[in-house]
C-alpha cells in the first residue's frame, strides 16, 4: 500500500463512522440479559451489590458523563448506552440491569467486527471498579 493510502483509509472510515445494525438481542430475554454471543466482541458479567437500583443509578451518572456515550435508554431497573470510539467512530452497546436488589447484570457488545481487541471486557471492568470506589459490593 501507497503511504497515501494508508493515510487516506482511516480518514474515509472516519467519516463514515461505521456505526453497524442495533443487536437484536437487547433487553431482557427470560427475565436476564441477553448472554454473549461470543467472547470475541462481547463481555457480560453478574455483579453482587449491596443495592442494585444504587448501583445503576451511580453508574449511569458516571456513563452521562462519560466522553463518546449516550443513554439510549433509562427505565427503573435498565439501562442502554451507547459507545463510539474516538477514531473510527465504532458502536458499543452497553447494558445494565438491576435484576435483584443486590444483582446488577451488565452487558456490553461490539455491533461491527469479529474482534474488539478487549474493549467490551475493559469496559466492563471500569465499570466494576467504579462500583468498588463507591462501596456498592458486598463486603
Amino acid at each position: 500500500m501507497t503511504s497515501f493510502a494508508l493515510f487516506a483509509l482511516p480518514l474515509v472510515l472516519a467519516l463514515f463512522h461505521l456505526i453497524g445494525p442495533v443487536p437484536e438481542d437487547l433487553g431482557m430475554q427470560g427475565g436476564h440479559l441477553s448472554p454473549c454471543p461470543g467472547p470475541a466482541h462481547c463481555a457480560r458479567v453478574d455483579w453482587a451489590v449491596t443495592d442494585s437500583g444504587a448501583a445503576l443509578e451511580s453508574l449511569t451518572t458516571l456513563i452521562e458523563s462519560t466522553p463518546n456515550a449516550e443513554v439510549i435508554s433509562r427505565e427503573e431497573d435498565y439501562l442502554h448506552a451507547t459507545f463510539s470510539s474516538r477514531i473510527f467512530g465504532f458502536i458499543d452497546d452497553l447494558e445494565l440491569y438491576a435484576a435483584a436488589p443486590n444483582q446488577l447484570e451488565a452487558r456490553s457488545i461490539s455491533r461491527l467486527g469479529d474482534s474488539d481487541l478487549g474493549v467490551n471486557a475493559q469496559r466492563l471492568q471500569t465499570l466494576a471498579q467504579a462500583l468498588e470506589n463507591k462501596e456498592f459490593n458486598h463486603p
